[in-house]
């Protein structure tokens, strides 16, 4: 990034306060794309206050009455009463060269070993509300995320393009009421815990319901696919583990398994596809009580013996600032990788056996990370809640690692 901070070093700019602006200031929250002063890259003001690129401005409008909701307040208000934002415009050309700096150049210097940058976003505002939960495909790449939409589940494809959705919001007993995790089985079947009846579904990609397993669980939270295709299943309220094996294209339950019990409100959970190793997170402190951001993960063997615990207070005397697990997946070499939501940011914990030590891997670009997953390529997808974004992160050369 060295000429970029140069730049700004010689306009008096300070280096860290550029990579603020960046990531805060000189994004439109609704593409992701940098603002500019060339035409669809501009940034403008809507009467709400908001501001978003000419880009975004366009294809909110209408194509007959130009009249457009802002995608962040709801606010009506139409395209021809948007204006230049002349602070961003002023912003722009005090730092100059810096803008046409990537990512990259403006995070954090140097890179960690094996430390991620973004490369890729997509979702966002209207297209994503306040998702919960992310799963890939493992025959076909793409992307299911589960969220408050009118539709509860979203399906891309492995590009970050809309493919379909489906799960309607109502209170039948094939819609979705409040979705909370998904995951995909090895048969291209979309499993999602639901909240508002306390039940599991199962989806084939068409949208069609296949099974529905109610009345088992107290409140079933986090969702995972064993290599053998089968189903975990975290229950929060019951401090429960489950697996579940069915045969989903003929939409029969086989078996329902607890495999761990006496867990303090086990939410995430992920499995090793390299040692069947299962992570669960847990949050000791309910919602609402003191302290409720303490969170610990628990590693347990294929047997389900315990195998490696590491809590929020543990990471804290190894690291300078607080970190609340949000999130826990494994990558591909057994390390177990959680998202804080602290930092905010993404921190390898290493192997099981070798906890906890503490590498963070994305430190910059991330709002509020809620969900985990790894892609063949070997890119991370972090789902953003806050910016209701899909994030995707890999070594870039030059990253190290």
């Amino acid at each position: 990034m060295g000429e970029e901070v140069t730049a700004a070093a010689a306009a008096g700019v300070r280096p860290e306060l550029v990579r603020e602006a960046e990531v805060s200031l000189l994004e439109c929250k609704v593409c992701f794309e940098r603002f500019g002063h060339w035409q669809q890259r501009r940034p403008r003001n809507l009467p709400c206050g908001h501001v978003v690129c000419l880009a975004c401005v366009a294809a909110l409008a209408h194509p007959r009455t130009l009249g457009l909701e802002c995608p962040f307040c709801r606010r009506a208000c139409r395209a021809c009463d948007t204006s230049d934002c002349l602070p961003v415009l002023h912003l722009l050309e005090l730092l100059g060269s810096t803008l046409h700096a990537s990512p990259a150049a403006l995070s954090t210097a140097p890179f960690a070993p094996g430390a991620l940058t973004c490369y890729h976003a997509f979702g966002g505002w209207g297209t994503l509300v306040n998702p919960t939960g992310l799963a890939l495909c493992p025959k076909t790449g793409r992307v299911v995320v589960v969220h408050d939409g009118k539709r509860r589940v979203k399906i891309f494809d492995s590009g970050g393009g809309g493919a379909h959705q489906f799960g309607e919001k109502g209170d039948a007993a094939h819609d979705v009421k409040y979705p909370l995790d998904v995951a995909v089985t090895n048969d291209c079947h979309v499993v999602v815990t639901d909240a508002g009846d306390c039940s599991l579904k199962v989806f084939d990609f068409f949208g069609q319901i296949k099974l529905v397993v109610g009345k088992q669980f107290s409140l079933p939270w986090g969702v995972e696919i064993t290599p053998h295709n089968g189903v975990l299943v975290t229950d929060t309220e019951a401090g429960t583990l489950h697996l579940l094996e069915a045969d989903f294209p003929e939409g029969v339950l086989r078996k329902i398994e607890r495999l761990q019990g006496h867990l303090c409100n086990p939410r995430g959970v992920a499995v090793s596809w390299l040692t069947g190793a299962i992570a669960v997170l847990e949050h000791p402190c309910a919602f609402g009580t003191a302290g409720n951001n303490n969170t610990r993960v628990k590693v347990f063997n294929s047997t389900m013996q315990l195998i490696g615990q590491v809590d929020s207070f543990g990471l804290n005397l190894l690291f300078p600032s607080k970190v609340t697990a949000s999130a826990v997946t494994f990558d591909r070499q057994g390390n177990v990788i959680i998202a804080d939501t602290s930092g905010p940011g993404i921190v390898c914990l290493g192997k099981p056996e070798e906890f906890p030590t503490l590498k963070p891997i994305v430190t910059h670009g991330l709002s509020r990370p809620v969900a985990l997953a790894f892609t063949k390529e070997n890119s991370l997808l972090v789902l953003d809640t806050a910016s209701h974004s899909i994030k995707a992160f890999k070594v870039m050369e030059g990253n190290g690692g």
